[in-house]
């Protein structure tokens, strides 16, 4: 296949080339830009020497529509003018930004400040959170990559509220993320000396992500909810933990929980649900395609602890996009994304 990364020199980007680099059915990689077109690409990252020393391309629909794949890690509000003129065109579109992801544009103008895609492009995309939508994902044209947010509390909470284990009505969820997740423009948020050594809340109630993972449990779990997500960012680089709060049915227990896990991702290869750890943490994932989730309920309070973990670049970004990609070409779900997950 030929592949082509919009926004190839961001963080989002980075990861897509290093997976795709050894995915066994990739041939070939452009790379494009629309602020740094022409410089080379390793002179930039010079990790990239003797395997990336061209330049990076200009955006150029004549060579975009001959890829059989264009994948966009690009800010929010760039594809809704970018993708729409190469829908039907021929190559399938997987957005890693989340100006597809709402099916309700008014939803989209509030929560992101910009005005939304049109809604014939909105509904030509399939919301790609693979585990849960992969029949839409597989004849989409137009994928539109969940966030990293989002990915790990709908994987850990959707089965539970679709089972009716957990009160859905009453759900808090408490996430974590890396800095990694801000992107590589430089800002105060992300500068060192105001991250190290420091513990931030951001964005309290006002989060993008809270209508994408509100709409994820009415599609999926079959059941709408308003929900209570706080974000919090963390002195490290990679990962992101969900940690989310709901007091169980009556008469459900905790093995009921573990069993509804485990039976929903019988079949699902990179979730793995755990029990009887002595500690679960971000980096049992780091640089993992993985969502681990463990699950404990407080008989005091009634109330279930779900816990997930992904790597917010990889399942949470161009790992999750490259298995859709998988997807859409009828390929191994796990093609060029069986890294094992770097601990030390």
């Amino acid at each position: 296949m030929k592949v082509g990364i919009i926004g190839a020199s961001g963080y989002g980007g980075l990861e897509l080339i290093r997976l795709l680099h050894n995915h066994p059915q990739v041939a070939k990689i452009d790379l494009y830009s629309s602020s740094e077109e022409g410089k080379k690409f390793s002179s930039k990252y010079p990790f990239l020497t003797k395997l990336y020393d061209r330049p990076l391309e200009k955006i150029d629909y004549d060579q975009l529509v001959n890829c059989d794949v264009v994948f966009a890690s690009t800010p929010a509000g760039v594809t809704t003018e970018l993708f729409p003129p190469l829908l039907d065109k021929g190559p399938r579109l997987i957005d890693l930004a989340g100006d597809f992801r709402l099916k309700d544009p008014k939803l989209y103008a509030h929560w992101y400040g910009k005005s939304p895609p049109s809604i014939d492009s909105i509904e030509k995309g399939a919301y790609g959170l693979t585990e849960w939508n992969r029949d839409e994902i597989r004849n989409a044209q137009l994928i539109a990559n969940p966030g990293c947010y989002p990915t790990a509390t709908l994987l850990s909470l959707v089965p539970l509220v679709k089972a009716r284990l957990i009160d859905a009505t009453q759900i808090i969820i408490d996430a974590k993320s890396g800095v990694s997740g801000a992107g590589n423009t430089p800002g105060r948020m992300t500068h060192f000396s105001e991250t190290n050594e420091n513990l931030t809340i951001y964005k309290l109630h006002e989060h993008q992500h809270i209508p994408e993972i509100e709409q994820g449990i009415r599609l999926f779990g079959n059941e709408k909810v308003t929900v209570t997500f706080t974000t919090h960012l963390i002195p490290m680089t990679r990962g992101i933990m969900t940690t989310s709060y709901a007091p169980v049915h009556a008469n459900v227990t905790e093995q009921d929980l573990v069993d509804c896990l485990r039976q929903t991702y019988e079949l699902s290869p990179f979730i793995r649900v755990m029990t009887d750890v002595g500690k679960f943490c971000t980096k049992q994932v780091y640089g993992s395609n993985y969502c681990d989730i463990h699950v404990k309920v407080d008989s005091r309070t009634n109330r279930a602890t779900i816990v997930a973990v992904i790597d917010n670049v990889v399942k949470g970004a161009a790992g999750q996009a490259i298995q859709n990609m998988n997807v859409q070409f009828g390929l191994d779900e796990t093609t060029g994304l069986t890294q094992v997950p770097l601990f030390i």
